[in-house]
């Protein structure tokens, strides 16, 4: 009996995906859940980080970003540099996208270091100022500030913004 190559191979095809599906772990949820920060409540952070910064003496811009990295609120001080404004942008985007201060960062991608190709992407700014907002575990968004004189000024605002909706959201 003459059996043909295209029946051998198709045989073992689906010998093989037979016993993939067997393997397979459980089907996940067609769809999922996730929390973001309501426009009012990036606002307040928004808001209050400014304000910090001005308490400190510092002309800033301030941006919120959701999880994915969309831009919920900027607010630019009357005499913040005209470059603040696309900074804040990305480092919120940074800290949203990558989950962490963009200060780590900052330190993790310097040249030589294993992570150092993060800063050839086109969007990512890794220089102090950018926190993730997270609350229950989750990630609900990124708030970023530039125009401080360092990174750690710029952190510090961006603190003083989460403190002030820390309250409202934690769950």
């Amino acid at each position: 009996m003459k059996i043909h190559r295209f029946t051998v191979v198709t045989a073992l095809a689906c010998g093989v995906l037979a016993g993939n599906t067997m393997a397979a772990p459980a089907p996940q949820e067609p769809t999922f859940t996730v929390k973001l920060l309501a426009p009012e409540t990036a606002l307040k952070a928004a808001q209050a980080a400014l304000g910090q910064c001005r308490k400190d003496g510092f002309q800033t811009a301030v941006a919120v970003v959701d999880r994915a990295g969309v831009v919920q609120v900027v607010l630019r001080d009357r005499y913040a540099g005209a470059h603040t404004l696309d900074v804040a942008v990305a480092k919120a985007w940074t800290a949203a996208s990558f989950k962490q201060s963009t200060t780590s960062l900052a330190i993790e991608t310097q040249p030589g270091k294993p992570m150092s190709g993060i800063r050839q992407l086109p969007r990512a700014m890794v220089a102090g100022g950018g926190l993730p907002i997270e609350a229950g575990g989750n990630l609900l968004g990124a708030i970023a500030v530039s125009g401080a004189p360092g990174g750690d000024a710029d952190d510090a605002c961006a603190k003083a913004g989460i403190k002030a909706i820390a309250d409202e959201i934690e769950f």
